[in-house]
C-alpha cells in the first residue's frame, strides 16, 4: 500500500517562515480547501492518505516533507535549518515509526527534506539556507550501508534542491536549468519548465500520476507532450507561503519495498 503522509494547516501560517517572497495574507480557509483537493488527489492516484494534526503554533507544519527522508530501509528525521520548525519533527517521527526504523540528523548538522532529491540508490543533497555541509554529511553516513551514493549540489535562486528538480518518471526529471549546473543530472532524461514558470518544477509524482500546480499551464503542456498523465491542483495560498506541490506529503510504500 502506498502511504502518504500529510499534515492540516496551522492557523499561525499568516507567521510562516520566508526566504524569497514578501509576506502577503493568506486565505486560511481557502488554503485549507486547496489542501484537501491535493489530499483528493492522492488519493485518486491510489495513495492512503493519513493527515496529522497541525500544530497551533507551527505556521510551516503543512510543509511536512522538510521533516524526514523516506526511503526503504530507514526515515531520517530531519533536523529543519529554521529553528522555529523543529518542534514538528516529534509528531511526524512517532508516525513514521509504524513503517521503518528511524535515523535523525543531529546538532549541528541542518536539513530540510525539500532539499534532498532521491532517483532509485542517487541521493542528491542540496546546500541551501536550510540544509548544511554537516548535514549533508550525516545523511551520507547513515545511508552507506544500504548502498546509497549522495551527492552534494550548491542551490542558487531558490528555496530547495526540489524547487529546482523533480522526479516525473523513470530516470525523468521535470528541471529549471537556470538553477542547477547540468553536470550532475547529465545522465537523465529532462523536461525543462517553460521559462516563464521558473518555479515550475516541482511536481508531486504518485504512481504513475504527475501532480503539478494550477499556476503553471504551459510546463503542463510540456508534461503531457510526453504522454505523462498529469493532474493539475490549484496551491495557490500555500505558494504565498514559499510551499510546493511535493512539500505538502511524504510518499512511500508502506511495506518498504519501494519509495517515490
Amino acid at each position: 500500500m502506498r502511504i502518504a503522509l500529510t499534515r492540516g494547516i496551522s492557523p499561525a501560517i499568516t507567521r510562516c517562515e520566508l526566504t524569497h517572497l514578501l509576506r502577503v495574507p493568506i486565505d486560511l480557509a481557502l488554503a485549507r480547501a486547496q489542501h484537501a483537493e491535493y489530499e483528493k488527489c492522492l488519493e485518486e492516484a491510489g495513495c492512503r492518505v493519513i493527515q496529522l494534526v497541525a500544530g497551533a503554533d507551527m505556521p510551516d507544519c503543512v510543509f511536512i516533507e522538510d521533516i524526514a527522508i523516506v526511503l526503504p530501509e530507514t526515515a531520517i528525521v530531519a533536523r529543519p535549518g529554521a529553528a522555529s520548525r523543529r518542534a514538528e519533527t516529534p509528531a511526524v517521527a512517532e508516525a513514521l515509526r509504524l513503517y521503518r526504523p528511524l535515523a535523525q540528523i543531529e546538532a549541528p548538522g541542518t536539513m530540510d527534506g525539500g532539499d534532498v532529491f532521491v532517483a532509485g540508490r542517487r541521493v542528491y543533497v542540496g546546500i541551501s539556507r536550510r540544509t548544511n555541509p554537516e548535514g549533508a554529511g550525516q545523511l551520507r553516513a547513515i545511508l552507506a550501508p544500504y548502498g546509497y551514493l549522495v551527492q552534494e549540489i550548491e542551490v542558487r535562486g531558490c528555496l530547495h534542491l526540489k524547487s529546482a528538480v523533480t522526479l516525473v518518471g523513470e530516470n525523468l526529471l521535470l528541471i529549471n536549468p537556470a538553477w542547477l549546473p547540468r553536470e550532475p543530472f547529465s545522465s537523465f532524461e529532462r523536461i525543462e519548465v517553460d521559462p516563464r514558470e521558473p518555479s515550475a518544477a516541482n511536481a508531486a509524482l504518485a504512481g504513475s500520476q504527475v501532480i503539478c500546480a494550477a499556476a503553471f499551464p504551459r510546463t503542463r503542456e510540456r508534461l503531457q507532450a510526453r504522454g505523462l498523465a498529469v493532474r493539475s491542483v490549484d496551491l495557490s495560498e500555500l505558494a504565498k507561503a514559499e510551499g510546493a506541490l511535493t512539500c505538502c506529503s511524504l510518499i512511500f510504500d508502506s511495506a518498504g519495498s519501494s519509495t517515490i
